[in-house]
């Protein structure tokens, strides 16, 4: 498990509330009360904050928006497409909302559209295969011909597991290819950090991402203050992407 990985798990508000709460309990037989007071009022106050709508939309809007999204034929063309691997809230159209396939848009569609649109000849695909078996490059191909691209313009990028490979394995393909312009496809979330990424190799990629997702949703009876669950559960993507974007500038990856 990466650096990334390990933090993002523990700093999940569930799993470091439980934490503190263990070593608050010690803390308490051990007599230190006060200090077991404080970090159980720390773990329940965490919980609380991303518990509420209020924090998604602020936390995950400030990364969403650092890259605000266009429709395909406002984009501009470029010698390929490169999408990256990776799963955000299954392409949901809203991460406020129960998940309707019907809707959902993943980066592959937004891929497709933008080939559609004439943006660019070319789809690079970009993702190992997570669990050993097919990889997400794979995947994504077979989706993006699903929705008519066809196989010959698509290339597949196998090697890479995290989003420094993707810049890494991916500049290499794009390299020895001569291209110098494409179009950068993931999630809005995910976008600042991959725009990094890429740019630290040397490249200069434009932003096209997927449509952000953590956004208020039409419901009329939605709540900014009310604790919800489906604002508990973003927040491991929004933890994640912030916790990413300060291990990659301290190594030097972005």
């Amino acid at each position: 498990m990466t650096l990334t990985a390990f933090l993002g798990n523990l700093l999940i508000p569930l799993n470091l509330s439980v934490t503190l709460l263990v070593l608050a309990l010690l803390l308490f037989i051990l007599r230190w009360r006060k200090t077991a007071g404080i970090l159980a009022a720390g773990a329940l106050a965490w919980v609380l904050f991303w518990s509420l709508p209020t924090s998604s939309l602020w936390a995950g809007g400030l990364l969403e928006q650092r890259y605000p999204y266009q429709a395909a034929a406002q984009m501009p063309t470029a010698q390929a497409i490169v999408v990256l691997g990776g799963n955000s809230a299954n392409g949901r159209r809203n991460w406020f909302e129960p998940y309707d396939r019907n809707t959902a848009i993943p980066r592959t569609d937004t891929a497709a559209r933008l080939y559609a649109a004439g943006r660019a000849p070319l789809i690079v695909v970009s993702g190992a295969a997570l669990d050993g078996g097919q990889s997400e490059a794979a995947m994504m191909a077979a989706a993006l011909e699903r929705e008519g691209v066809p196989a010959q313009a698509i290339v597949k990028e196998n090697q890479s597991d995290t989003t420094r490979e993707n810049a890494v394995y991916t500049a290499r393909l794009l390299r020895d290819r001569g291209i110098e312009r494409f179009l950068l496809v993931t999630s809005a979330l995910h976008m600042p950090r991959s725009m990094a990424s890429f740019q630290k190799q040397g490249l200069n990629p434009i932003a096209a991402p997927s449509p952000p997702q953590i956004v208020v949703p039409d419901d009329p009876d939605f709540s900014f203050w009310l604790p919800d669950l489906r604002a508990l559960n973003a927040s491991r993507s929004i933890i994640k992407e912030y916790l990413g974007l300060l291990v990659y500038w301290a190594r030097g990856w972005a």
